[in-house]
């Protein structure tokens, strides 16, 4: 977090403890910008990047009801068709490990120390939430997993990792893909990617999903983004 010479007035910088969280309590938790790791729940609306310059950053929401494939998405989707993808229970075990440590060569800086630093638990799949993940095998090499939080109406992105040898599939929208097309199976509503900041920035993918909106900290109001613009 930036030093207070550098924070806007009314920022926002918050956590809490818990151990176990209903899914109902879940979707409201995301509807007000709460994202968490483990039994960590936190929301801020500023961070600071590798340069150590603040961002301001927002919660972004997918429509699932609304959401149709891009044409890019939809050649990431015909790239990765010769893999095997299930969705299954949420596991922290060797072979998670394993790909989580090749994934964080690619970090120059902020990198991760280890996945059970994101998932926070020892049993990631009820705890604090229900959690599944989208685990994509080439032949029988685990080559991208992400997790995915389940709430009522909601779902929730938690992490996601892939091998660097197959970054010419750009696994890690192919497994968000994934996540969208079974949370919308599902009936679920919503669909929250993450933080993103305002301006360009790390996390640009996401804004790429449509129809997207994004939390206003100020107005405690989610907003549509427009179609055509890079910032939020």
């Amino acid at each position: 977090m930036p030093s207070d010479a550098w924070l806007p007035e009314n920022f926002i910088n918050e956590f809490f403890l818990t151990e176990s969280v209903n899914p109902d309590a879940m979707d409201i938790l995301w509807s007000r910008g709460w994202r968490h790791f483990g039994p960590q729940f936190f929301r801020y609306s500023v961070m600071v990047d590798g340069s150590d310059k603040p961002s301001q950053i927002h919660p972004l929401r997918l429509h699932l009801r609304h959401h149709m494939d891009s044409k890019s998405q939809r050649r990431v989707l015909r790239r990765n068709g010769d893999t095997d993808v299930r969705i299954v229970p949420a596991a922290v075990g060797p072979e998670q490990e394993s790909l989580f440590f090749r994934h964080r060569t690619r970090f120059r800086s902020n990198v991760p120390e280890s996945l059970r630093d994101f998932m926070g638990s020892d049993h990631p799949a009820t705890d604090p939430c229900r959690c599944v993940s989208v685990e994509v095998r080439i032949g029988e090499r685990l080559a991208a997993v992400s997790y995915l939080d389940v709430g009522s109406r909601a779902v929730s992105s938690v992490y996601a990792m892939f091998d660097p040898d197959e970054s010419h599939r750009s696994l890690g929208i192919f497994t968000l893909l994934k996540e969208i097309h079974w949370a919308r199976d599902a009936g679920m509503e919503w669909l929250y990617p993450g933080y993103a900041t305002a301006g360009p920035g790390i996390y640009d993918y996401k804004k790429s999903l449509r129809p997207l909106q994004r939390y206003d900290w100020h107005s405690e109001r989610w907003l549509d983004l427009a179609p055509e613009t890079g910032s939020i």
